[in-house]
């Protein structure tokens, strides 16, 4: 998205002046036109008046000269033919648009109105308006400078604030008094984005510090049985010992890292390998692996054939998750199940269960409901959230559902459109 930064109050003192203008214009159009209309019909208006009246003054017996001369005024000519060719009055020699003539008793009785004195007077009242109109334009180009700095002063505080929180300052806000306004609503969006950004700075920070913390413990004790392996006598009987100690807290570190690494392409937005992928077949070669790790574990697998379109060894890394979270919860003597059915599949295991108040809480980084066994076996508490960030980038969602017995893991997910040829992965 490429925003424009002009300036805004530019833009809408122009556009203001511009709309200005346009019915300023409008309005010297609009009124010479019905002044130049109501003239026009007024003259006439009176035009016919003055017509009757000679009429009546013919039809009365008065002289034809004194008719003229009476009725002649203003704006107003009249002019007076006798049948004889005589004639009394003036009329332009270019007739107006208003000029009547009437035949009374032989005599023709011409009236013609002078425009010219309406043109003036139009001419007039354009000039008015046209330098009120610029008047006009001036005054407000000239108040919307103070009036659009102060309708855009919300913006300048916006401005501020962020500048403040990119210098380190945090934990500003803007606090709109109304958010049903344009610029309510955006000052609600910064505050929630401000909000958003510092609670996931947070996040990183306790996650980089507890990464650290749990890096730490490993690599302490790689260093430390390095030492004591070092130190020690080639013929000493705890070489062996410190040996397998040394080797299972490296694979300790290396998995912490793999674990760490798995996290930040799913940040980074990691591109998955698409092909189609049977979820019945990965969960019995799932069953299979669990039962060559533990033989007398009591493990299977059921449903019908399913086809999904997503990363096979991402999504056999979610069930493998799943599977050695309900395998450590239960113990050698537990039972876990792999269900296949149209929308996905689940894991459930006769454990002691996910309380309730902890079933989103155990998908965040880091997080162990038992410390000390997971400890020990290995795990890193990245687990679920290695999980749930695969399948999210599937397009689907794990949760942790209410069960009686037991833990119960279910994972959603899209299924392939008929017909769907395999990606080459």
């Amino acid at each position: 998205m490429n925003l424009r930064t002009v300036s805004l109050r530019r833009r809408v003192a122009v556009s203001v002046l511009l709309v200005l203008i346009v019915v300023m214009v409008a309005l010297v159009i609009s009124v010479d036109r019905t002044f130049a209309q109501q003239s026009t019909k007024d003259l006439g208006t009176v035009a016919l008046e003055t017509e009757n009246r000679a009429v009546q003054m013919l039809r009365a017996g008065r002289q034809p000269k004194q008719i003229a001369k009476e009725l002649s005024r203003n704006n107003m000519r009249v002019k007076l033919r006798l049948p004889d060719g005589r004639e009394f009055g003036e009329t332009p020699d270019e007739p107006s648009p208003g000029r009547r003539e009437k035949v009374v008793q032989g005599v023709r009785v011409t009236v013609d109105a002078d425009y010219g004195a309406i043109s003036a007077a139009q001419g007039r009242l354009r000039k008015l308006l046209l330098l009120l109109g610029l008047g006009a334009v001036v005054l407000v180009g000239a108040v919307l400078f103070f009036v659009v700095r102060r309708a855009l002063a919300p913006l300048d505080a916006m401005t501020s604030l962020a500048q403040a929180i990119a210098a380190g300052h945090r934990g500003g806000r803007l606090n709109p008094s109304r958010t049903d306004t344009e610029l309510g609503r955006t000052a609600a969006a910064f505050d929630g984005m401000l909000d958003s950004l510092e609670g996931s700075e947070l996040r990183t920070r306790r996650f980089v510090a507890d990464a650290a913390h749990e890096l730490r413990t490993p690599i302490t004790g790689v260093q430390a049985v390095a030492e004591a392996l070092v130190q020690a006598p080639v013929d000493s009987p705890d070489r062996d010992q410190m040996s397998f100690l040394l080797v299972r807290e490296a694979r300790r570190a290396g998995r912490l890292v793999d674990d760490l690494l798995a996290l930040a392409q799913l940040d980074a937005g990691y591109e998955m390998q698409r092909e189609q992928v049977d979820l019945l077949a990965l969960a019995e070669a799932e069953v299979a692996r669990t039962r060559f790790v533990a033989p007398d574990f009591d493990i299977a697998a059921e449903g019908v054939p399913v086809l999904v379109v997503g990363d096979g060894q991402r999504l056999a890394q979610v069930l493998a998750n799943l599977v050695d979270n309900a395998r450590q919860a239960t113990g050698p003597q537990g039972t876990v199940r792999i269900r296949v059915d149209l929308t996905g599949f689940t894991v459930a295991d006769n454990g002691p269960g996910v309380p309730e108040a902890e079933r989103e809480r155990i998908f965040d980084r880091l997080v162990r409901l038992d410390d000390a066994r997971d400890r020990r076996s290995g795990g890193s508490g990245l687990g679920l959230a290695i999980a749930r960030g695969v399948v999210r980038a599937h397009g689907g969602e794990l949760t942790c559902e209410p069960s009686v017995g037991g833990a119960v893991f279910r994972v959603v997910l899209p299924r392939a459109e008929a017909g769907e040829n395999q990606s080459p992965g």
